[in-house]
């Protein structure tokens, strides 16, 4: 009966104003957080990690109870993941839906705070197994969240890997993928309605290793450059992930979806990697790292959307020993398993002094935009809780 109270107080009471409050994006950057490995740290020491590199926006791959648990009351946002493999059943059945949202954003909400869920990762441009399943899955947890007075708090989003385009050189002649369009357009067409952004992994390591010859390092670290031109619009790209980024809004744009805002969900560049892939070093990862940041930092846009700032969740905290395939996918983390560096950005690992790992402070909830309102929360919900406890 507890449990029902605290529920009904956040339903009747948070969502209403939560709009005002609540941003699925806060700032410009954020991280993903894998963990695909049998090493690093735990949920409660990654909430420390994240808190002294002053990193607020996360995103996981599934809605992990211990992760949920530990990221409770720190003020951290973070972006909950329903996998792959779960989209066949909930496009199928929009009670299994409702029951996921339940019990994987309901249940954690208001105090873990839950800004949106990834509908599976990279489903469209690949082997088309989980294709069909995309758009029913979408609309049956939306419309979950919809009838939980939820919408307002939570959004629903799906990441691109970028197979889902053809010519993305240069970026004004980028198109959707023929074989990718007729699942495309009906999902950005209900996206477009809800208000999602569109969801882009974009890496210039990737894009750098598939054509060394043609593209510059340079270009795809954020170094100077002479960069490129784009004929089409007049343009001119002195970084790779600026291109890639204006390649997705020419897409869109293309598809009749001019006003979609673009959000980069995953970047990054590897520290290590096999033979045949040697920019995957730390310079080289540190570099690019450290320049994000600073491209991030600018709060501006692209050349084609000079007013839609640039938002991105850098890939990833840590490391991941686990991970299938090359070297490189196994060394994306801006820290190794022990929870030190992998290289200097600006960021500290992990320290054993207790006072940095401390609880959230009086002076970190203060700077929160949600002080007085949490205080509000605290007090009436309170009341509640006697009321339904009697």
């Amino acid at each position: 009966m507890k449990s029902f109270g605290v529920h009904l107080f956040f339903l009747v009471f948070l969502a209403p104003v939560a709009s005002v409050s609540v941003q699925a994006f806060t700032g410009t950057y954020g991280i993903n957080y894998g963990r695909f490995a049998n090493n690093i740290p735990s949920p409660d020491e990654v909430v420390t990690l994240l808190r002294g590199a002053k990193i607020r926006n996360v995103r996981i791959y599934d809605a992990d109870q211990s992760v949920l648990k530990a990221f409770s009351g720190t003020g951290l946002e973070i972006v909950v993941g329903l996998p792959n493999g779960n989209l066949s059943d909930v496009s199928a059945n929009a009670d299994h839906a409702m029951s996921w949202v339940k019990d994987n954003v309901l249940a954690y909400l208001p105090d873990t705070r839950i800004c949106g869920i990834a509908i599976g990762n990279e489903v469209l441009g690949g082997s088309g197994e989980f294709s069909g399943f995309l758009l029913g899955a979408v609309k049956n947890v939306y419309n979950a969240v919809n009838k939980l007075k939820l919408s307002d708090v939570v959004q629903i989003t799906t990441a691109h890997s970028q197979a889902v385009f053809a010519n993305s050189f240069p970026p004004s002649s980028c198109v959707f993928q023929d074989n990718v369009v007729q699942y495309m357009k009906p999902l950005l067409e209900f996206f477009s309605q809800i208000g999602s952004p569109f969801c882009l992994n974009a890496y210039p390591f990737l894009a750098y290793m598939s054509d060394p010859e043609q593209i510059d390092i340079n270009y795809a670290l954020f170094l100077p450059t002479e960069g490129i031109n784009d004929a089409k619009t007049k343009l001119h790209y002195d970084n790779l992930l600026d291109a890639q980024i204006d390649a997705a809004y020419a897409a869109l744009e293309d598809a009749g979806f001019e006003k979609m805002e673009v959000i980069v969900t995953e970047t990054g560049w590897a520290s290590r990697g096999d033979e045949n892939e040697s920019a995957a070093t730390p310079n080289n990862a540190r570099t690019f790292n450290y320049n994000l940041r600073k491209r991030l930092a600018k709060m501006k846009g692209t050349p084609l959307r000079p007013k839609n700032v640039v938002k991105a969740y850098v890939f990833a905290i840590f490391n991941e020993n686990l991970k299938p395939g090359p070297t490189s996918e196994r060394n994306f983390g801006l820290f190794k398993a022990d929870g030190s560096i992998s290289y200097d950005i600006g960021f500290h690992g992990l320290k054993s002094s207790s006072a940095y790992s401390s609880v959230l402070s009086l002076k970190d909830i203060r700077a929160s935009d949600w002080t007085g309102f949490y205080s509000i929360i605290l007090t009436i919900s309170t009341a509640l809780l006697l009321v339904f406890t009697r």
